[in-house]
């Protein structure tokens, strides 16, 4: 066969797999769609499917097919974070500023230093540090790993829950909204390349004045050019920020969080993001799960994926608690809260693969980091839906 049939059943494999199973099995309690998928990417990747059929997996997933698929997942991964960018309220945020800066350094300043504290355990021994990362890089990026929430799977879990359009839920999407910011800020403080420093800050420079000329131009345009003229805009910012030595990731977000989300219509912009999760997202997974390895053995992998999962919940669920404290929040709501800001798939994963990238975690950490993140996602909705019920019963 050529090129050509077999990418197409590789792509067939990688819609199908998945949706077949959180059909079949009825997942959708304790993991949604993208978690089979982020799953699916793992069991069809190199360390499962490739061990037990290497001549198959080598068959279907060869060069020529991977280098297709990644070029998909790059563009698919940039739309998405650039949505992920074009959707933050900081409005909202500033408006109840002290509730929510108190309640987003808790949820994220704690699992940060309880993180950083088991990669520093961790990286006593051998293996986990990329070829081009530092100690401090990887007890860095690992700790902001453990502190992330997923903006956009949070969303989804929250209108699966009913409580995305409550107060709480809005309460929530503030908390979660202000610590998309500093993750990226923190990721692009984790890439800062002394080598390249001059180019990153030709970057800074170049793109705050590009965005306030983009933005001018954005005030004249109709919808329809707007969704042209910011696709152009991401992949140019994506291209500077991944020359600038930053990562093309760190460009699409910034790409979007400079534009308004009232200039793009909400019906329209709902859409698109679920086109995204639909028809290329399922890419990006697989290709993810192309990169997982176990080659310090699967025990380490798995022993280093639940301390993880350990300082990540411990530290969300404290840090929560300690901010509720603060502001007098009702019995059960730091609980609530602290579960769901736990949720990790997507944009956690986004993250580690830019560490990933650039060297700076081996694939070995990746995998322990990407194995957390799913387990992380499946705890959420179980543990709240209960906390929820508690919650309406001690109000009525």
């Amino acid at each position: 066969m050529g090129t050509t049939e077999i990418f197409l059943i590789a792509l067939t494999i990688i819609l199908a797999v998945p949706y077949l199973a959180w059909r079949l099995l009825r997942t959708d309690y304790w993991a949604p769609l993208v978690v089979v998928q982020i799953v699916g990417g793992i069991l069809l990747g190199p360390g499962v499917l490739g061990a037990a059929f290497p001549e198959y997996y080598a068959f279907v997933f060869n060069p020529q097919v991977i280098g297709s698929l990644n070029g998909i997942a790059w563009w698919a991964v940039m739309m998405f974070v650039f949505v992920a960018g074009l959707e933050l309220d900081i409005s909202d945020a500033w408006a109840n500023r002290r509730e929510t800066a108190i309640t987003a350094a808790g949820a994220l300043v704690t699992p940060l230093v309880f993180g950083a504290a088991a990669a520093a355990l961790l990286l006593q021994t051998p293996g986990w540090i990329g070829r081009n990362g530092t100690y401090a890089q990887a007890v860095l990026g690992i700790g902001m790993a453990c502190a992330v929430t997923a903006l956009p799977i949070l969303v989804l879990l929250m209108e699966k829950l009913d409580i995305f359009r409550q107060p709480l839920g809005q309460r929530i999407l503030r908390y979660a909204s202000l610590d998309d910011i500093a993750i990226w800020g923190v990721l692009a403080l984790i890439l800062v390349d002394w080598e390249r420093v001059g180019r990153q800050a030709i970057f800074l420079v170049a793109f705050s004045l590009a965005s306030w000329a983009v933005r001018a131009l954005f005030r004249r345009l109709e919808e329809n050019d707007r969704w042209h003229v910011s696709l152009v805009w991401l992949a140019a910012v994506g291209f500077a920020a991944d020359w600038s030595g930053l990562h093309f990731m760190v460009g699409a977000f910034l790409a979007g969080a400079v534009l308004d989300a009232h200039w793009f219509s909400r019906d329209r912009l709902d859409g698109f993001r679920q086109f995204l999760l639909l028809a290329v997202m399922p890419v990006f997974f697989l290709s993810t799960g192309l990169r997982t390895k176990w080659d310090v053995g699967g025990v380490a992998v798995f022993g280093a994926a639940f301390l993880f999962l350990a300082a990540s919940v411990a530290g969300k669920l404290v840090g929560v608690r300690i901010a509720g404290r603060i502001l007098g929040w009702a019995k059960g709501e730091a609980s609530i809260i602290g579960w769901l800001l736990q949720t990790k798939a997507l944009i956690m994963i986004i993250f580690v693969n830019v560490l990933l990238d650039k060297g700076i975690v081996t694939n070995e950490t990746f995998t322990a980091l990407l194995l957390m993140a799913v387990l992380s996602t499946m705890l959420t909705v179980p543990m709240v839906t209960p906390k929820l019920k508690q919650l309406d019963l001690s109000h009525k």
